[in-house]
């Protein structure tokens, strides 16, 4: 989903009740674990969690309700949820025993044998929040076998008038809890991957070529969703060396055209330059690694050095804007950057106030964010020692500072009355190596030569013009203390290690 620059969701779930009552399981928790651990890199879900069962509110929803009715904050609609239950547990469906033993005037023996075999069925589905309707085609219907078994051996015997007994037995069971959560998992693929058109069968190490999925796949192509299929078949190409990846500008519809020919031929099929079914389907077969035994080696495509042959005849071409094959790195940006102290929209702070911010980018890119302080100072906060990696993936939340870490690293604190504000910069690649010697300084220290944030996006238009980045400001007025004891401001740093 990451790859195929699945945006962001907002999704919740009904309660997963069992009826039989044989499986005391909590299900609906098994949900948000699947769907929380899939969204880690592509953060393709995000689950709204409210309870509106007074039976089953806690600390937080009690704290939730009163801050939702003084506008304090906001709960967005989720756009999908998931709604099912365990539909059957079937048990002793298989039973077999086998018992046997001798019996002599001084020696007896006993063996006996038993299995027993249940099947629990779970029934999830996706609707659509906004209509309350179950969406065709988003539903999982899966079984799952749990088996119980037990062996026992008998021996008695007399010598004159004593008597001796011995008994040896060894039982197995295998747990429901284990078995649901398999269940749980496999419907989320399931329900997610048809969602969001993606194979998600490749997951489940199944058979690729089966006719059941290939059909899948062809309505998918069918349905016309182009972008996602140019993303993934571009992203394919990068990866076996017919498109490079170092580029600054897109390619051109004719080197697209020339890297997808290659690729077309040295697979066998025939060479028409453009996106077919075909081509799309080779294209997400090796995606996923199967070993001999079936067993899931390696998901995503391997990356080459890139194939000059490939891109020797028209790299140079520029495209027009009809000719653009966008692809992972070209789709539009954004910037969403917000003040997140508890009052929303808050712009008023006093001296020696922690200011709390978050931002998220709409596709996946290289972050570094600058702070500017009322006395004149800039420091940048992202890349620091703590966080020296500043890719981010699509939609995902960045806390400045981290306040959900025991050690964020450092605190934003207003130093003086006036005008401050942050800053922040979104690029395709990292761009530290090229940034001029004023922005190159030490994280979390005042940046020598840089007076204010003008300051700094004039540094990136010099270096990467002004189509190389995408920026967003927040700017916030710090007011002297109202207390007599208040301490004097100072021209310190805004923030503290």
């Amino acid at each position: 989903m990451r790859d195929a620059q699945i945006p962001t969701t907002l999704i919740t779930s009904k309660q997963i009740p069992d009826f039989s009552t044989r499986v005391p399981v909590a299900t609906k928790d098994m949900v948000i674990t699947a769907l929380l651990q899939m969204s880690r890199l592509s953060n393709a879900f995000r689950y709204v969690d409210y309870e509106v069962d007074i039976a089953r509110q806690d600390t937080v929803q009690n704290l939730t309700n009163i801050l939702l009715n003084n506008n304090q904050i906001q709960l967005q609609r989720p756009a999908l949820y998931v709604s099912g239950s365990v539909a059957f547990v079937d048990q002793n469906v298989l039973n077999n025993r086998f018992d046997a033993g001798t019996s002599g005037a001084r020696f007896e023996t006993g063996y006996s044998q038993n299995r027993t075999v249940t099947i629990i069925g779970l029934e999830l589905h996706l609707g659509d929040f906004r209509t309350r309707t179950m969406i065709p085609g988003l539903d999982s219907a899966n079984e799952v076998i749990i088996s119980n078994g037990g062996q026992g051996l008998d021996l008695a015997g007399r010598i004159r008038d004593y008597g001796w007994q011995f008994n040896v037995g060894r039982d197995y069971a295998q747990g429901s809890g284990a078995a649901v959560r398999t269940l749980v998992e496999l419907a989320m693929i399931e329900l997610t991957g048809k969602w969001a058109r993606v194979p998600y069968w490749q997951c489940l190490t199944m058979e690729q070529t089966h006719p059941n999925f290939q059909r899948q796949l062809r309505d998918w192509y069918d349905e016309g969703n182009i972008g996602i299929h140019e993303a993934l078949i571009r992203q394919s190409l990068v990866s076996k060396g017919y498109l490079s990846s170092s580029n600054a500008q897109p390619p051109s519809l004719t080197t697209f055209r020339t890297a997808l020919s290659k690729f077309q031929a040295d697979n066998g099929m025939v060479v028409t330059g453009t996106v077919d079914f075909n081509t799309y389907e080779r294209a997400l077969r090796d995606y996923v690694a199967l070993n001999a035994q079936g067993q899931l080696i390696r998901y995503g495509w391997l990356s080459t050095s890139a194939d000059p042959k490939a891109l020797s005849a028209n790299e140079k071409l520029s495209p027009t804007i009809s000719e653009k094959v966008y692809g992972v790195n070209e789709l539009p940006r954004s910037i969403d950057l917000q003040i997140e102290n508890i009052l929303m929209g808050r712009k008023q702070f006093e001296v020696g106030e922690q200011v709390f911010l978050s931002l998220t980018v709409s596709r996946q890119s290289h972050l570094a964010c600058y702070l500017a302080n009322a006395s004149g100072q800039v420091m940048r906060l992202l890349p620091n020692p703590v966080t020296p990696q500043a890719q981010i993936s699509a939609n995902q939340a960045i806390r400045l500072p981290d306040w959900m870490s025991p050690n964020p690293g450092y605190v934003i604190e207003t130093s003086g009355a006036g005008t401050e504000g942050l800053l922040c910069m979104a690029t395709d690649k990292d761009v530290s190596n090229e940034l001029s010697e004023p922005l190159n300084g030490p994280a979390l220290r005042p940046l020598t030569g840089i007076r204010d944030l003008p300051d700094v996006l004039a540094l990136y238009n010099r270096t990467l013009g002004t189509e190389g980045y995408t920026s967003a400001t927040v700017t916030w007025e710090v007011s002297a203390r109202k207390a007599p004891t208040a301490t004097p401001a100072t021209a310190a740093p805004t923030t503290k290690r």
